[in-house]
């Protein structure tokens, strides 16, 4: 069953830019996926359509069956729970600590305080943050601050992850752990959908690669076809 169905979308702002043009693609229940493309291809466009942060012009955009032009007021929020996001500036609360950073999802879910607890210890343990759940974001280094932001939005188990260049300001030792963090969320029900640029990670990865030019969708690899290469 797929988690995440594109259907003809297009997405053309104010001023007649067309973002994307009938983009149309499958994610798959417990899959991990890449999209790639120049800057400017629409990837982080395609992405903020899936945590509603914009809605589509035409087609149809759908989530674990839903359709997310159904899904308003309200609703929004509830979806945005089965959805983790991994952005590029972090967008962390800087007057709160990498603990109450990371807890924030779970606290909104209502879960109590000891189970809040294990959960974002061992999320922060799987990062090597382990040491610095009371620093602030301020107190960290840039690649620190991404590892905060993904902490985040794993905690929540979330049915589907998107990232937007999750590994922009992290090493290639690190970028490399992350991607193994990610690829391990299929195991827990979590699909994965990964923006980047970074072709090299992404041919290592072996996973289906999306590519993106201009807003179209030109491209759709298998992971046998991309080992080939």
């Amino acid at each position: 069953m797929a988690v995440l169905r594109f259907d003809n979308v297009s997405k053309q702002y104010a001023g007649g830019r067309v973002a994307l043009s009938e983009v149309s693609f499958d994610v798959a229940a417990g899959e991990m996926l890449f999209l790639t493309g120049h800057s400017g291809a629409g990837k982080s466009t395609l992405l903020k359509l899936v945590h509603l942060a914009e809605r589509p012009s035409r087609g149809a955009v759908v989530f674990n069956e839903r359709n997310l032009l159904k899904v308003r007021g309200r609703r929004v929020a509830l979806h945005r729970r089965e959805v983790g996001v991994v952005f590029q500036d972090h967008r962390l609360l800087t007057d709160r600590s990498v603990f109450d950073n990371v807890a924030l999802p779970l606290i909104l879910r209502g879960l109590r305080r000891g189970e809040i607890g294990k959960r974002v210890r061992s999320v922060l343990d799987r990062l090597g943050l382990g040491d610095r759940e009371r620093s602030l974001p301020t107190q960290l280094s840039a690649g620190e601050q991404q590892r905060v932001g993904i902490a985040r939005a794993v905690v929540g188990e979330p049915r589907l992850l998107v990232a937007d260049e999750p590994t922009g300001n992290l090493d290639p030792t690190l970028s490399a752990e992350i991607m193994a963090l990610f690829a391990s969320l299929p195991e827990r029900g979590t699909s994965v959908l990964v923006a980047s640029h970074d072709l090299g990670l992404v041919k290592r990865m072996k996973k289906r690669v999306l590519v993106l030019d201009h807003g179209q969708l030109v491209d759709d690899i298998a992971p046998e076809d991309l080992a080939d290469e």
